[in-house]
């Protein structure tokens, strides 16, 4: 599955804009990433050539349908910036500004990146991240669990489709950052559905949300075609102290 989009990350300071596209490409090693920090002097501020050079490397990274270049700023006067390179660039509709938050939309969109989701995809997840991740509520259980024994109360689901494991988190910082964009990935390899806790096994945001810790158990269910490889396969990996990067 071939990567098709590539990120622009503008700051006001060259340092934060490396160090987001830094944090990002841990978390998604074959997406390009390009910083576009500061002014051509090394000031505190923006600069439209650096900018708009930044946005040209990205766009010569990915090609094909669906593939283009997600940007994200920082302050104000960055989105400013950005929207008058777009407005002169000569693929516009393939550059995407996002407003939102610029780490956890960083973080969040590179890994569905990574999987080889199209432009508009990317940019869904992207947008759909709240202003800073302490904001985001754990994701509670559900409070009707589907049936494992069909019954007067309603049936069990297709065995075939459906499955489920509780896993012990061995990864010495519990399911976050970098182990949790390893689950995404992994995820995202298989047919089905996947959730731990009740919580969206596809986004890694939700996943951090968690608070997992070293020692936890988890509980996976996945529904799909692939479900029983994908409960496996994900357990096993949360269960290693050496989770892939």
């Amino acid at each position: 599955m071939s990567v098709r989009v590539s990120f622009v990350i503008v700051s006001h300071s060259e340092a934060l804009a490396r160090g987001v596209c830094e944090l990002a490409a841990q978390m998604a090693p074959d997406v390009r990433f390009e910083a576009a920090g500061g002014t051509d002097d090394g000031r505190i501020g923006t600069s439209y050539e650096l900018v708009e050079t930044a946005v040209e490397a990205a766009l010569k990274a990915v090609d094909g349908e669906g593939s283009g270049v997600i940007v994200l700023t920082d302050l104000g006067s960055a989105t400013m910036t950005v929207e008058s390179v777009i407005d002169m660039s000569d693929e516009p509709e393939r550059v995407r500004f996002v407003d939102t938050a610029l780490v956890e939309g960083a973080v969040a969109a590179s890994v569905r990146a990574q999987l080889g989701d199209s432009l508009s995809q990317v940019a869904e997840v992207a947008a759909s991240v709240a202003p800073r991740i302490e904001a985001i509520p754990a994701p509670e259980a559900p409070k009707d669990p589907v049936p494992l024994i069909s019954g007067d109360s309603g049936q069990a689901p297709d065995s075939s489709l459906w499955a489920s494991a509780d896993a012990v988190v061995a990864d010495p910082v519990g399911l976050h950052a970098r182990p949790a964009a390893a689950f995404v990935r992994l995820a995202g390899t298989f047919d089905a559905e996947v959730s731990v806790n009740g919580a969206d096994g596809g986004s890694v945001l939700d996943l951090m949300a968690l608070g997992v810790a070293q020692g936890d158990t988890v509980h996976i269910e996945a529904n799909g075609a692939d479900a029983t490889a994908a409960v496996a396969a994900l357990a096993d990996m949360l269960e290693s102290a050496n989770a892939p990067l």
